[in-house]
This record gives structure tokens, C-alpha cells and sequence, in this order.
């Protein structure tokens, strides 16, 4: 089949690790695959690197930003459209917001008026949802109307967690259409192979951790509504209980120096470190190295760094938002009210205070991911999905015998 994938930006983070690899076996499984998507601008750093000798084919819509800016969102679909116009593809496949809304107009209309592109399918997936609980109503309402609109342009929905599902369908998105579940995959073998205890110590070496202290790791960008607050918040009661714990936050964001100067304001630079941003190829040594992932972001379709720990076999705690419930329960860790500092507090205490226990929290976690998060079974499952619309057409069509 002849593939197309669209997504906004090829930043640091979830939905574009996801789109790379699907793009990536896609095109091993032998379809023609070309990836769509806009300039890597902000400072969570960029994956182009990966797109480089890639079996795949990536072309760049420098007017395709984030921002909502009407001149620019025309001459990127304009450019969408004459990109897809040239590939005639069997299925279009769009990630995020902005490139959702681009990309699904721009192929619904030219199968509508280029006889090329009248069987083409249009896929959307839902990595996250533009509007949330924490965000103005107005704004929301409108997000809201347009991915409604949307969504009657789309063929079929792909989600990353059953829970956005549930939420796009409460909200009037695609009530007509049908939805499957792709749980986001990750390169496994690189978070379940063992580190070397000299390589561990020498990461700790670094950031100037104590061989025997814990280490509670957060993975996310520095950024708004991704609870580095409430962690900071915690640590000024849990540095004072406990003289071994420290605090890793990986990543950078526009929130950076801000967090910086709290914590120094706090004094509590001593217990939380920052390691600015880190290449994808180091996460796994950073996990092995800590001892708890603490994810206290407020809305994530199912966030990545979850399993990602959980194949590191280390417990985790998240707030209780979209698909954490999908993986998160007593048996792999902590799932505890969004917001909710003294449950936070509490969680971590549980898990700093008993070794063991983190121990079997972290092996059930493994053993619970390995196969729901393996990148085979997600391109399986979306693979099935391009063929089950293909094999519709064909029906509809007169085509089979």
C-alpha cells in the first residue's frame, strides 16, 4: 500500500516516537511510506535524526506550526494537499492536532475531485485530546466543534488508550465511526536490557547522586500541566523524612528556569536535579539507574514513560488522567488523585521506605507491558486496520470475486 502519516511537529515525545515507528515497519513490511510533518521548532529538542536513511521517505511543510495562524495553516494545506495529489496514497494517516485538522481536509477533498485519490482512507490518531478539564470553556468548546467537524472526514479512529476513546465518543467525535486501540509502542529491548552496575553509578556520577540514595525519576517536558508542582511540592516534606531520596527531572521546556529558581528557592537543589534534555538513546540507562518513576502530569493520553519504567522494572506512580488506569494499579504501583499532594506524599514514602517492595512492583510492571507495548503487535493492529478498509473498498467496489 502507498502510506501517508502526518504529524505537526517531529519533537521529542510520544505521538512522534510512535509515528516514527510505525513509519519505520511499515515501510520494513514492505508499503510505501512517506512521513509528512513541520518544523521541529521549541525546546523540547527534535527526531529528525531518526529519519535519516530511513526506508521511509520524509518530507518537510515548513509552514505547518503549532500556533494557530491562518495564513500559515493555508499554505501548509495547500502544500498537503499537493503532496498527497502527487502520491495518490491508498491510506492517509494523520497525527496531533494541527496536522489532524490539515491533513484529513486536504485528502477528504481531493477524493472528492481527483479520481486518483477516490478510494484513499482517511485514519486519524488520537494521542491525546486538544481539550481537557483544565483548560477555558470557550476554548475547549471550540476544539471540541472543530474535531467534531473533523471527525466527518475520518474513515476510522486509532487511539492509544481505550480512555480516549471513551473520551472523544462523550464529547460527539466520531460517534459513526469506529475506533481502535493501538497501545503506543516502544523499542523494548533497549529498556529490558540489564545496565552495567559501573555504567549505572557513573550516570548517578553525573548528576551528583549518591550511589545508595533513591532516585525518583520524572520523564516529561518542563512545561504546563506536567505536575513538576506538585513533585516539588512533595519534596519539601519527603526531603525532610528522608535524607537518601533525590529527584531526576529529565527533559526541558519553557517552565525550565522557572522550576529552577523555586527549587533553589525552596533549598532543595540539593535533592532535585535537572538534566536538561536527553537523546531518547540515554532514557532507558536513566530509568535503570533510578529506583521510582513519579508521573504527575494532569492530562497524557497514556504516557509512554509508564511502560517504559515498567520494562526497566521499576514501579510507578502516576496520577489517576486518560489511560494511566490502563497500566497503573497496585500490582505495578501508585495510582492516586490528580492534584493530590499528601497522596503523593504518601506513595512515595510507601515506596522509598521498602526496597522490596519496589522490587515486585517492578516485576509485575514488566511482565504486565512486555507484549501490550511491543512495537510488532501496535503495527499488527494498525496494519489490520488498513487492510480491513482496503478489503471494505474492494467489496463495495465489485471488486472481489
Amino acid at each position: 500500500m502507498k502510506v501517508v502519516h502526518i504529524i505537526t511537529r517531529l519533537i521529542l515525545g510520544g505521538a512522534q516516537e510512535n509515528t516514527l515507528i510505525t513509519c519505520q515497519l511499515l515501510a520494513q513490511r514492505g508499503h510505501d511510506v512517506t512521513l509528512i510533518t513541520g518544523p521541529a521548532i521549541g525546546p523540547e529538542g527534535e527526531l529528525f535524526e531518526q529519519t535519516k536513511n530511513a526506508p521511509f521517505k520524509t518530507v518537510v511543510v515548513d509552514e505547518m506550526i503549532r500556533a494557530i495562524n491562518p495564513l500559515m495553516d493555508f499554505i501548509a494545506y495547500r502544500k498537503i494537499k499537493q503532496i498527497l495529489r502527487e502520491i495518490a496514497p491508498d491510506i492517509v494517516h494523520t497525527h496531533s492536532a494541527k496536522a489532524g485538522i490539515l491533513g484529513r481536509y486536504a485528502a477528504y477533498k481531493l477524493r472528492n475531485t481527483h479520481d486518483a485519490l477516490r478510494n484513499t482512507k482517511i485514519i486519524h490518531s488520537i494521542h491525546g485530546l486538544a481539550f481537557h478539564p483544565y483548560q477555558n470553556d470557550l476554548i475547549n468548546k471550540f476544539y471540541i466543534a472543530v474535531e467534531r467537524k473533523a471527525a466527518k472526514w475520518t474513515d476510522h479512529f486509532i487511539c492509544v488508550a481505550d480512555a480516549m476513546t471513551i473520551q472523544a465518543k462523550a464529547a460527539g467525535i466520531g460517534l459513526d465511526k469506529p475506533y481502535t486501540t493501538a497501545y503506543s509502542a516502544i523499542d523494548e529491548d533497549s529498556f529490558l536490557a540489564p545496565v552495567a552496575e559501573d555504567k549505572r553509578l557513573e550516570f548517578r556520577r553525573q548528576y551528583g547522586i549518591d550511589k545508595d540514595a533513591v532516585v525518583l525519576i520524572t520523564i516529561a517536558r518542563l512545561f504546563m500541566l506536567k505536575g513538576h508542582d506538585f513533585i516539588i511540592e512533595s519534596a519539601k516534606e519527603l526531603s525532610k523524612r528522608f535524607a537518601n531520596v533525590v529527584w531526576l527531572f529529565v527533559g526541558d521546556g519553557n517552565l525550565s528556569e522557572k522550576y529552577k529558581k523555586d527549587v533553589a528557592n525552596l533549598g532543595l537543589s540539593e535533592w532535585i536535579k535537572f538534566t536538561g534534555l536527553m537523546p531518547p538513546s540515554r532514557i532507558p540507562l536513566a530509568i535503570q539507574s533510578s529506583d521510582i518513576l513519579v508521573h504527575c502530569s494532569l492530562r497524557e493520553g497514556l504516557a509512554r514513560t509508564l511502560p517504559q519504567a515498567m520494562l526497566c522494572r521499576k514501579p510507578v506512580i502516576s496520577f489517576d488522567v486518560d489511560g494511566a488506569k490502563e497500566v497503573v494499579n497496585n500490582e505495578t504501583g501508585r495510582l492516586i488523585e490528580p492534584k493530590n499532594v499528601q497522596q503523593l506524599i504518601n506513595a512515595c514514602a510507601e515506596l522509598i521506605e521498602n526496597p522490596q517492595l519496589r522490587k515486585q512492583l517492578g516485576q509485575n510492571g514488566c511482565e504486565s507491558v512486555r507484549e501490550k507495548f511491543s512495537p510488532s503487535r501496535m503495527v499488527d493492529t494498525i496494519e489490520k486496520v488498513y487492510r480491513q478498509m482496503q478489503k471494505s473498498q474492494s467489496v463495495q467496489g465489485g471488486m472481489i470475486e
